[in-house]
């Protein structure tokens, strides 16, 4: 059998390789998504061949990753629940998708990954591989009693690793999970768990905390068209370069973290602590582009359907068909989103002070408490008493009469 692995060089995947070799006598193939890791990917083309994989695709999806899944996900205003910029749920799609294209290119049988079945991630991954593979097989050892017996925790996984000579840089004892990509950082278990426990100083990687950032606050300008980022501070840039360069900046000045209790698509509870500089920025500028640029009804159907949206992408349904209808009504909204949005960083806020469209919506002759601005007054009157006669006629069936 051929198996193409969702591999990240860590201890479970490292283990994995081995494992399907043993138990599936397996010929592995390991695939690596280059997804804005950075560092991690350091030496896995030698770690995964030392551990006995056939071969292995180190791809860079940073640019695929940007336009056609964050810009999309950022256009339909996408938060989950308490703040939640879906970082590690927009990459899974892509990762999976990569998987079945290797996977055809190889003519394997299964695609494999190390997700547990306790979380969101084997729902992501699969949804999309059997959307585009329909007959793919897939082997997810965690939900496989066999591997359970085998393996109770990091000890035994250790252990393992070091029966067989498998090169991993693990200890028995780690504080928490980290899963890194160029939207995010999320943080996960261990002393998370305890959702009273503060998280430690020391554990963020792409923010400085906010009483460390520096004293006097930094302006940023994000300029728009049809909904997506294509310039910072009037430099245009590819969605991959807007994404960089903005991390930098809010990561600078500690914006972009957020620490909640999310519910899981399998039914329970579960901390998080993100890191998301970057998207922090453009969902704040983009929202305030909207502002003056979005009918005030179209604006208000649009965010009548961000919660379905957040929870199709939070829940693996990207590849699902309405998924790709509600993106269609998000983009066509998204058309008259052009202008700039200009912020203001400073110790962990990203405040919005300034917005211009070149087709403003926004007339301050109209608006202004000062002059009609051909505005007459008198019709509101009207207005008022139509919108009133239901209260009123409400109010006199209850024989309310004064």
């Amino acid at each position: 059998m051929k198996v193409v692995l969702a591999y990240s060089g860590g201890l479970d995947t490292s283990v994995l390789v081995k494992w399907l070799i043993e138990t599936y006598n397996a010929e592995v193939i390991c695939f690596a998504a280059d997804i804005g890791q950075e560092e991690e990917l350091k030496g896995l083309d030698k770690k995964a061949k030392a551990t006995g994989a056939k071969k292995i695709y180190i791809d860079d999806l940073r640019e695929e990753f940007a336009k056609d899944f964050v810009y999309p996900m950022l256009r339909g205003g996408a938060v989950y629940e308490s703040g939640y910029l879906l970082g590690t749920s927009i990459a899974r799609p892509l990762i999976a998708k990569r998987l079945v294209d290797i996977a055809k290119k190889e003519r394997a049988e299964a695609i494999a990954h190390g997700a547990t079945g306790k979380g969101n991630d084997q729902i992501r991954f699969e949804l999309t591989a059997y959307a585009l593979m329909p007959g793919i097989h897939i082997i997810a050892p965690w939900r496989e009693q066999r591997f359970r017996d085998q393996f109770a925790g990091r000890k035994d996984m250790i252990a393992y690793c070091k029966k067989h000579k498998i090169p991993v840089e693990a200890t028995a004892k780690k504080p928490y999970s980290m899963d890194r990509n160029l939207l995010h950082i999320s943080y996960e278990g261990g002393i998370l768990e305890d959702p009273w426990k503060e998280p430690p100083s020391d554990m963020f990687k792409l923010s400085v905390a906010p009483e460390k950032a520096p004293a006097r606050p930094q302006y940023v300008e994000v300029e728009f068209r049809k909904g997506d980022a294509v310039a910072v501070n009037g430099k245009k840039m590819s969605p991959l370069q807007v994404m960089q360069r903005l991390n930098k900046l809010a990561g600078k000045h500690g914006v972009g973290r957020v620490d909640i209790v999310e519910n899981r698509f399998v039914g329970m509870k579960s901390r998080g602590v993100y890191e998301t500089p970057a998207g922090t920025i453009l969902h704040r500028a983009r929202e305030a582009v909207e502002q003056l640029t979005m009918d005030r009804e179209v604006l208000h159907m649009r965010n009548s359907l961000i919660p379905q949206y957040a929870k199709l992408v939070y829940n693996g349904f990207w590849f699902a068909p309405e998924r790709e209808m509600l993106q269609s009504a998000m983009d066509e909204a998204a058309k008259t989103v052009n202008g700039t949005a200009r912020l203001k960083l400073y110790r962990g806020s990203c405040t919005v002070v300034g917005r211009k469209a070149p087709k403003s919506l926004y007339d301050a002759d109209l608006s202004s408490f000062e002059g009609s601005g051909g505005y007459n007054q008198d019709d509101a009157s009207g207005f008022i008493k139509l919108n009133a006669l239901r209260l009123r006629m409400r109010a006199k069936a209850a024989g309310r009469r004064r």
